[in-house]
């Protein structure tokens, strides 16, 4: 069995991995629906990817609705909530340690997000490659 501990800030965070010798690495994929809309359910996911990609798992954060706004430059530093961790430094801390943002292209483009405004380590990706993912065997993870 193996442990992995993440602590960022005050909130610590624990990976358990089962095997006998070597942990299997995962893609998982976490999905994120929201923004300043509703600052926690934008928060949660980020710090679970956290965890994941510290642990040296591959790690996705897929921003949809709401959530896509999180792709665009400057916008994580508008979403703060309460007792958690600040959201940019999330955000930073998750693609400085390998972790890729996706920003659904059916959600950017209606809010008029296009590639020169995203944050450094995101992509605008289509339906395609969300299914693609999944159907290679990419772990879907949704909170809250």
């Amino acid at each position: 069995m193996f442990a992995y501990i993440c602590i960022y800030h005050s909130v610590t965070c624990y990976l358990q991995i089962s095997g006998t010798e070597e942990a299997t690495l995962a893609r998982m994929v976490f999905h994120c629906t929201h923004g300043r809309d509703d600052p926690e359910r934008a928060i949660v996911p980020f710090i679970a990817a956290n965890v994941a990609a510290a642990s040296g798992q591959e790690a996705v954060v897929l921003l949809t609705v709401e959530g896509a706004w999180l792709c665009k430059r400057g916008y994580a530093e508008t979403v703060a909530a309460d007792g958690f961790p600040d959201l940019a430094e999330l955000v930073t801390s998750f693609v400085d340690a390998g972790g890729q943002i996706w920003g659904c292209s059916a959600c950017t483009t209606p809010r008029g997000i296009t590639e020169p405004d995203l944050i450094p380590g995101s992509q605008i990706v289509g339906a395609a490659t969300i299914v693609a993912a999944v159907a290679d065997g990419a772990i879907p993870v949704a909170l809250g």
